[in-house]
């Protein structure tokens, strides 16, 4: 009898450590409402991308009453970073340990990891975890570059940046001197003649990319490759954008709006297809820029203001928690004192198109477009935001 009892005990051991003995009422819909529907759906083994979106986040909310740049960027960049530091540790510990691939965030408390079912309900399961969203591939709504769409047919102004009064702020000394612009886009092909010389990271003779330049993309078989030491574009959009910014090439032409201001860099995109994780990880990066390891980051050399000609449409994967995650990310940014300025969308004429992040967020500048009538153009989308 003595041996039968032994054997209970250690089979009820075995059973409830196995995980498969019964589990507390309503506990298996307690972890699964905290998931993704589009990941509960995957096959048993199958590893997708996912984030893991903590309880904790920080709050920012002393930056308000700070008044330099500086003070706030650096401010809210500790504040992030210290939270995530404080907070992920026994999640890290559990992911290196069952040799996860995993990459931690501080812009959100949050931790993308590679995974299957099993690794997405462990982690689900964890108080610590407030919910758990797919990371999907994203093809942002690009126009194809056209070459020398920007470039006026002969010497001169553009006339887009004629028609806004530009050459009139130039005149009265206002050229955007001073003004650190980021953009993260699809790339940039940094020596272009009409971006060369306003790169931060060129003097002239060198190049040094070190907290100029960062490649979200870790994984590529494109033109750029993954994780590119140097300025790349793979698509030409983002080159595109960032000369109607600062274009000039000193010949003559003077295709962007700033040629005085600097410029300085994030691939978010690969051939155009970018996830939310890339978005964040280049908010992240221009908060605090870093040398090309990723280390050392550096507040003090945060842009003054960040272009972002993109979208993130729940058509194409971006679910309300990505919504919700790149919002804090953008009020984030915002707090730290930077300027968000963000496409308005190409889904016009009707009234309340402006439908996806980052251009739905209070906390960003939303831009339209014009035609050569100075009339809002047919594609643009109009206020308010939409559904």
């Amino acid at each position: 009898m003595k041996i039968f009892r032994w054997w209970i005990i250690v089979t009820f051991v075995i059973f409830v450590l196995s995980g498969v003995g019964p589990q507390p009422a309503g506990s298996a819909a307690l972890w699964q409402s905290k998931v993704d529907p589009a990941l509960l759906s995957m096959a048993p083994g199958e590893p997708v991308e996912f984030i893991i979106l903590l309880n904790q986040q920080a709050s920012l909310h002393e930056a308000g009453l700070l008044t330099g740049k500086l003070e706030k960027t650096t401010f809210v960049a500790e504040t992030l970073q210290e939270t995530a530091a404080r907070t992920q540790q026994p999640i890290l510990a559990r992911l290196a340990s069952a040799g996860i691939e995993h990459r931690p965030y501080w812009i959100a408390n949050m931790i993308w990891v590679r995974g299957d079912r099993s690794i997405i309900q462990s982690m689900a399961q964890r108080a610590d975890v407030a919910h758990i969203s797919a990371n999907p591939q994203v093809r942002s709504d690009l126009p194809a570059p056209v070459s020398g769409a920007s470039a006026p047919d002969a010497p001169g102004t553009a006339l887009n940046i004629a028609r806004v009064g530009a050459p009139q702020a130039w005149a009265a000394g206002f050229t955007g001197q001073g003004v650190v612009v980021a953009g993260q886009d699809t790339g940039y092909d940094w020596d272009h003649p009409a971006l060369i010389s306003q790169y931060r990271g060129w003097d002239g003779a060198n190049a040094d990319h070190n907290y100029n330049w960062h490649d979200a993309i870790h994984t590529s078989n494109g033109t750029c490759g993954a994780d590119s030491q140097e300025p790349c574009d793979d698509q030409g959009h983002g080159t595109h954008t960032m000369g109607t910014i600062v274009g000039d090439d000193h010949q003559g032409n003077q295709i962007g709006m700033a040629p005085g201001a600097r410029w300085i860099g994030c691939r978010n995109m690969n051939h155009g297809v970018g996830t939310p994780t890339t978005y964040a990880e280049c908010f992240q990066w221009f908060m605090a820029p870093t040398d090309l390891e990723g280390n050392n980051p550096d507040p003090a050399l945060a842009p003054d203001v960040i272009n972002n000609s993109w979208g993130c449409p729940p058509s194409e994967g971006c679910d309300a928690a990505n919504i919700q995650m790149l919002q804090g990310v953008v009020e984030a940014v915002r707090a730290a004192g930077i300027l968000v300025v963000a496409s308005a969308g190409n889904f016009g004429p009707a009234c309340s198109t402006v439908k996806d992040p980052p251009g739905i967020y209070d906390a960003s500048f939303s831009v339209g477009a014009v035609d050569n009538s100075d009339v809002a153009a047919g594609f643009s989308s109009r206020g308010g935001v939409g559904p």
